[in-house]
């Protein structure tokens, strides 16, 4: 097995904590104004905002578990 070299922008800790900090915020926006849709307006939550807090989520579950592929 050949090892493969690692791209830059993948190996740049600031890069990663960037993007967990920017897709935390998003879900926290997204949970908070929906939250405050349903509470002033009374109304049905868009789905767009759904779907943009569930990719949201998606994004940060797939930086934060760890690969199952065990490094040796």
């Amino acid at each position: 097995m050949v090892a493969q070299p690692v791209p830059e922008i993948t190996s740049d800790p600031l890069v990663y904590r960037m993007v967990v900090g920017m897709l935390g915020a998003l879900v926290l926006i997204v949970a908070l104004g929906a939250i405050a849709l349903m509470m002033f307006n009374g109304k049905d939550i868009p789905q767009g905002i759904l779907a943009l807090g569930s990719a949201a989520v998606g994004g940060l579950v797939g930086l934060l578990v760890p690969s199952p592929i065990a490094k040796k």
